[in-house]
């Protein structure tokens, strides 16, 4: 799609908007002020303390990064030795929409089918018990992403048994937090951010698509993995000269409730989304549990609708398409309601 082409509403992301108002005002406030460089800064400090108070985890370690991708590369290829490799489900973003970065460090990617984009421990027990011998890699970590790929959320029982299955065959467990607030306040997911901590060796709280400019905050919860962390982010690129950037935000995030409040309001607009075009008639191609929607269309309606909205085709099924909608922590009511107005003219 033509990034200048004029649409109604753009529904194909939740970081098409610049950032929150707030998040903007406490980069501007900072002004011309002096910093720390390298994270080492005051607002960086601050935003990290308030992101382990929140997972009521004291000795935690903080680290803020660009992106996803960035968060990605650095966690495992600084977990992973030469021959070991990583699990995780088959639509993960590592495996899909990375190109190859963890493969271009050398480690495979080992794949799970999972359900509805969540992976299961049975398939991890499988994986590890099909790599033998020395002719074959080591599984060391397990990747999975909360909000899936597929839009659907980690509850406490699922993730437990996972980690319980991590920790039964010395994996360890890395956690793809992109949408991490819209998965914890969905209303689908019983799991808060101690209770993501408590049950990962290292995880990231993602920002880009909840109200930053971009940045997000990896968390490392296991002391094993903790040393040199800031030499492997060097050395791959991720520690920036500016890194109160990012802190700056975190700290907007983290104060008063923002951070939640802005998931909140993204999945509400899912929801209704949701609820719109399953009164209309249509099925959903998985589950509606965080910020992302998957519609069924007859692919004659898809049609019309991508002449007024931007929208990803998920999936194509003989006449009908998957679509992929997103709502996002700025996604005006309005927007909503002219979306499903639209789509009843179509159906």
């Amino acid at each position: 799609m033509s990034g200048d082409r004029f649409y109604k509403y753009r529904f194909e992301n939740d970081y098409s908007e610049l950032a929150h108002p707030d998040v903007l005002n406490a980069l501007s406030a900072a002004g011309t002020s002096q910093f720390g460089s390298y994270g080492l800064d005051e607002y960086s400090i601050r935003a990290g303390d308030l992101i382990r108070r929140r997972i009521d985890n004291p000795a935690a370690e903080v680290h803020f990064v660009s992106g996803g991708t960035m968060a990605n590369l650095v966690v495992l290829s600084s977990i992973l030795r030469p021959h070991e490799a990583v699990i995780a489900p088959g639509g993960g973003h590592i495996f899909v929409h990375e190109t190859g970065a963890i493969e271009a460090t050398g480690h495979k990617i080992c794949t799970a089918r999972g359900v509805n984009g969540k992976i299961l421990p049975d398939e991890i027990e499988a994986i590890v018990s099909e790599h033998t011998d020395e002719h074959m890699v080591v599984p060391r970590v397990v990747y999975i992403s909360q909000a899936s790929e597929a839009g659907t959320v980690y509850t406490k029982t699922e993730l437990t048994e996972i980690s319980r299955c991590c920790r039964n065959n010395g994996l360890y467990l890395f956690l793809d937090g992109a949408r991490i607030g819209a998965a914890i306040n969905s209303g689908a997911c019983d799991l808060s951010l101690a209770d993501t901590a408590g049950l990962t060796d290292v995880f990231y709280i993602g920002g880009t698509k909840n109200g930053a400019l971009f940045g997000e905050a990896v968390v490392i919860c296991n002391e094993s993995l903790k040393a040199d962390f800031r030499h492997l982010m060097k050395q791959r690129g991720a520690l920036l000269a500016k890194g109160a950037v990012i802190g700056l935000q975190f700290e907007a995030l983290f104060s008063d409730g923002l951070f939640d409040r802005l998931a909140k309001h993204a999945c509400a607009m899912a929801r209704k989304l949701a609820d719109g075009f399953s009164s209309a008639g249509y099925d959903l191609h998985y589950p509606m549990e965080a910020n992302m929607v998957f519609p069924v269309l007859p692919s004659g309606v898809a049609k019309k609708l991508h002449d007024l909205y931007s929208f990803h085709d998920w999936e194509y099924l003989g006449d009908l398409t998957a679509v992929r909608i997103v709502a996002s922590w700025a996604t005006p009511e309005y927007a909503v309601d002219d979306l499903l107005a639209d789509l009843a003219d179509y159906t």
